[in-house]
């Protein structure tokens, strides 16, 4: 391999177009534009790019890419990412992962077959605030997590934002509403940050706040492995919304709220202090202050040349491919426990969870062909 990495593009509507002028802007000197696809021959018109192409399968047999950036619509990221591997090209995939994890699990077994790098474009672990939350979790420092608390209510969208297209917000179109939307990057860093839980209980309304059919306000209770317990509540019908995404633990708390992270330090663990204390209304001592942050936040750029780096020289990815099925799994959890009235356990059960999807599926209002849903969502951002 030269020491660029040829990349083709998968989609070019706006969010591949996006990307595909971050690139050509200089932003990742590794990584060179090769080809484009898709399947609307007028949205490559005016891409810059010298070799387009209207089928993946063609430009996958062009040998003009070593790796592909696959930008199309949820339902698709699967058999896309599993054409790619199978014919040794190396994937950065949009988020999320697929709709349902019985299919990405079958996209993951085929990356793990095959001598390919395989990463998924989870760019807010980039995030300076994130990260640092990751790093205090896991330094252990602050004990034990007893209590997740993830209030996500910021992706207001108006009525309009769901009449741009039939196939918005429908059980066909899309596989879900706010979870599968917005919330992808909010589940992967649940889980990167803290663990998966092993019991969703969830609540949601369909169409609350909003004439679609599917999902636009969540709250969901999680248990995790060591007993610690958490909310996580969402909705696209908030204005003003907030995002706080709070981490108490045996020696203090965390808040991560308008673009700051506080940490609360205890001078005793809890459990220690009240072994030992003789007030009745005693509480242990503690210290509030603002946590510094390198202030990096690369974003795409910095998964962009982290793949870059692990095509050329083995570095590690940002986000690994394979991850991706993680945030998915806590989604179709969720989905499922709605559906049925009960607590759900993870890892879900993906026969049921797909039957269950497929019930909604086929009374889906949205009736396009699958061809048509590809060719129109692939050109809209979220």
């Amino acid at each position: 391999m030269s020491q660029k990495v040829r990349m083709g593009v998968i989609g070019a509507g706006n969010m591949g177009s996006a990307h595909i002028k971050c690139i050509q802007d200089g932003n990742c000197p590794e990584i060179e534009i090769t080809a484009v696809a898709d399947i609307k021959p007028e949205r490559l018109e005016h891409i810059p790019v010298s070799r387009k192409f209207s089928s993946t399968a063609v430009m996958l047999e062009s040998d003009v890419i070593d790796a592909a950036l696959i930008v199309t619509p949820h339902y698709d990221h699967p058999s896309l990412a599993i054409e790619c591997f199978n014919k040794g090209i190396h994937v950065m995939l949009e988020k999320p992962a697929g709709v349902y994890t019985k299919q990405v699990r079958e996209m993951n077994d085929t990356a793990s077959k095959n001598d390919v790098v395989f990463g998924i474009m989870y760019q807010q672990r980039t995030d300076h605030i994130y990260r640092k939350m990751k790093e205090i979790v896991d330094s252990g420092r602050m004990g034990r997590i007893r209590r997740i608390n993830w209030l996500i209510t910021n992706w207001y969208r108006p009525q309009v934002y769901y009449d741009s297209g039939a196939w918005r917000a429908s059980w066909r179109g899309e596989g879900g509403g706010v979870l599968i939307n917005q919330c992808p990057h909010n589940l992967d860093l649940l889980q990167w940050i803290c663990g998966m839980p092993v019991m969703v209980d969830a609540k949601m309304s369909f169409g609350k706040w909003h004439d679609i059919e599917v999902e636009d306000d969540v709250t969901a209770y999680m248990e995790f492995e060591n007993g610690a317990t958490g909310t996580f509540i969402t909705s696209t019908g908030d204005t003003p919304g907030s995002n706080r995404f709070e981490i108490t633990f045996d020696g203090g708390k965390l808040v991560s709220e308008n673009g700051k992270l506080t940490i609360w330090e205890l001078e005793q663990l809890e459990q220690e202090f009240s072994a030992v204390n003789t007030k009745p209304f005693g509480a242990p001592g503690v210290t509030e202050s603002l946590v510094e942050t390198d202030g990096k936040s690369e974003q795409y750029v910095g998964i962009l040349n982290a793949f870059a780096g692990a095509i050329l020289r083995g570095e590690p990815l940002i986000a690994n491919g394979i991850e991706g099925i993680n945030g998915l799994m806590i989604s179709n959890s969720m989905h499922l426990s709605a559906w049925k009235g009960t607590p759900v356990t993870l890892p879900v059960d993906e026969d049921i969870f797909y039957n269950e999807l497929m019930k909604r599926v086929e009374k889906s209002r949205f009736k396009t062909n699958v061809k048509e849903i590809l060719a129109d969502i692939s050109g809209s951002h979220k």
